[in-house]
């Protein structure tokens, strides 16, 4: 029986990828002159903005405090460019008032920072949903890796088999069979094919308006 559902933030609950891919792009290719093309930064831009740039600048290249400066001005730029935008996707809104209404636990389980889950949580006023959050700042390992999923359930006071993760990244995916949950993928920057090789996939969908979503609410 699902018990609580555990939501990724950039791209599973709001269609905002593109906007971090724009960020990433200016500060790593055009700026710090790495050689990477839009689709090789997609690629690249997960777990915890420290580990994309050591990922690709290698460890040691930049020090903490110029790490640090460079991630709140990734985000900055995401954000001014995203604000606008900034809406839910299709139908989360009343599947997340009906999983409340049905008693099932909610969490954010996110590689983003505090400053990008606050903007979204309070920007749309969504935060009442949420008793649980966990971001880069609370984990020493990011995705794949399970921590941030597995934490997320244990805050929630629920066993791994009892969540569905949602997830539209491979290797959130991953970071949840890892911990022992199922998945349901949104397609928003990822196709299908991109995550072969991952059985707890239960579905994927395009929004929350989709039939299978609807029946997780009993």
């Amino acid at each position: 029986m699902v018990k609580a559902f555990l939501f990724d933030l950039n791209g599973t609950m709001i269609d905002d990828m593109a906007y971090h891919t724009d960020a990433w792009y200016q500060i790593l290719t055009e700026e710090l002159g790495a050689d990477l093309n839009r689709e090789q930064v997609k690629q690249e831009m997960y777990g915890k903005n420290t580990e994309v740039l050591e990922r690709v600048f290698n460890k040691g290249h930049f020090s903490d405090e110029e790490m640090e400066k460079l991630s709140i001005d990734k985000e900055k730029r995401y954000q001014e460019a995203f604000k606008p935008h900034l809406k839910l996707i299709n139908g989360l809104d009343a599947f997340l008032e009906k999983a409340h209404a049905s008693g099932i636990k909610m969490a954010v389980a996110s590689a983003a920072i505090p400053f990008n889950i606050d903007f979204v949580l309070d920007g749309l006023n969504i935060r009442k949903y949420f008793p649980v959050t966990v971001s880069a700042d609370d984990v020493k390992r990011s995705k794949p890796d399970p921590e941030t999923f597995l934490m997320a359930a244990g805050q929630l006071g629920v066993n791994p088999e009892d969540c569905i993760v949602f997830e539209d990244n491979p290797k959130g995916v991953e970071a949840a069979l890892k911990g022992g949950m199922k998945s349901v993928v949104l397609t928003t920057m990822h196709e299908a094919h991109e995550f072969e090789g991952l059985p707890n996939i239960l579905k994927f969908v395009e929004d929350y308006n989709d039939v299978y979503i609807q029946q997780l609410i009993k």
